[in-house]
């Protein structure tokens, strides 16, 4: 297996990401969230354009193996790990685990003294390993859908 590299988002990178978020909601979570949950959160369809404004002001990272974007992390003003998504072929391969490593110390970096960070079902476990704890169960609607999620917490 070749070298993962860990380096900051580029516009360039707003397709690749728009997949890699289409593809882990709509194929990654199928144990957790029902079909109507998913599309509710994932769209019908990858959404460059609304990618590229969803990312503006956000400090993100990705993962690129073989000159492919893998998975990606981005960090908003304040501590919020606000996305966390890796390629459903890419998981269980290190790629969150160094993606978040890198958040991490772009938030040391800024003096954030707590990261927090709204986690899926299929997240939870991934960010109680980085020592993340559950401060409470949410629900949110996206689209009509209620889907549930987790409010966690990790001081630095």
């Amino acid at each position: 297996m070749s070298e993962l590299v860990i380096r900051r988002a580029r516009a360039s990178d707003t397709e690749a990401i728009a997949q890699i978020f289409f593809d882990a909601v709509h194929e990654g979570t199928k144990e957790v969230y029902d079909e109507a949950q998913r599309r509710a959160w994932g769209g019908e369809a990858p959404d460059p354009e609304r990618w590229a404004a969803r990312l503006e002001g956000l400090d993100t990272v990705v993962a690129e193996r073989d000159g492919k974007v893998v998975g990606f992390l981005s960090l908003a003003k304040g501590g919020l790990v606000d996305l966390a998504f890796v390629a459903p072929d890419a998981i269980g391969a290190g790629v969150a685990w160094r993606l978040y490593g890198e958040i991490e110390r772009i938030a040391r970096e800024q003096g954030v003294s707590e990261l927090v960070t709204d986690a899926s079902f299929k997240a939870r476990p991934f960010f109680a390993r980085q020592g993340f704890e559950v401060v409470r169960e949410q629900r949110v609607t996206i689209r009509g859908a209620e889907l549930t999620n987790f409010r966690m917490r990790k001081r630095l």
